[in-house]
């Protein structure tokens, strides 16, 4: 379904008003490489990014090539992993993905979507977030929780699935803006947008957003 025109200005404005917010909204996962980034992706799955940047501030000293992660038990890496939760699993996709990097890859991480989703344990939202933030290549809109919650707040999107949430948002809003609408968004969930209690009266794009779901006071 194409967007339509009144869809798409709506959406600039929300473009505009996030731009003029945040300026400068970097990824909220530290990271100094490709491989790095997408062990701290494959960790945040149901993890604050507080506590994966805590993780791994010794994480990536200790292991600093996906050979290095490929070699480690599998019961010393979900020691190191353990408080991401759901450490057994992240675990073994982590050495299954770095296996493979070294064994197909010449231990690089691809710069394509499709390849990158066939690795061991990468879906679309991790590699979209590998693509845009570590090589700028815009493959897609991540859409994290905080990005479906104000998607759907903001009218860009009635959906609740996020693969349909992101098709809605990659048809309204140009591919050159996709990589810093994704972290604008998080960075606006967190500081004025909250679930619970939104500051509204804060909010940079108050003026146009029909504030879907939020209780009038």
């Amino acid at each position: 379904m194409v967007a339509s025109a009144q869809a798409k200005q709506h959406a600039a404005k929300v473009v505009r008003g996030l731009r003029r917010g945040y300026p400068v909204a970097p990824c909220a996962l530290n990271f100094d490489n490709p491989l790095e980034l997408l062990i701290a992706t494959i960790l945040s799955a149901q993890c604050t990014d507080e506590r994966v940047n805590q993780v791994t501030s010794g994480l990536f000293k200790k292991y600093r090539t996906a050979a290095a992660y490929a070699q480690a038990t599998p019961a010393e890496l979900e020691e190191d992993v353990k408080s991401t939760g759901f450490f057994r699993n992240k675990a073994k996709n982590i050495r299954a993905c770095c296996e493979v990097l070294v064994r197909q890859y010449g231990s690089e991480v691809p710069r394509d979507l499709d390849t990158l989703v066939g690795l061991p344990g990468i879906g679309r939202k991790t590699a979209s977030v590998v693509l845009g933030t570590a090589f700028g290549i815009a493959s897609g809109v991540v859409v994290d929780t905080h990005v479906a919650r104000l998607s759907q707040r903001l009218g860009l999107t009635a959906h609740k699935d996020p693969l349909k949430i992101e098709q809605d948002l990659m048809e309204q809003i140009p591919r050159k803006e996709w990589i810093d609408f994704s972290h604008r968004m998080i960075h606006h969930g967190r500081r004025v947008c909250t679930a619970r209690k939104p500051k509204c009266d804060e909010c940079p794009l108050s003026e146009f957003c029909p504030r879907v779901g939020v209780a009038s006071k």
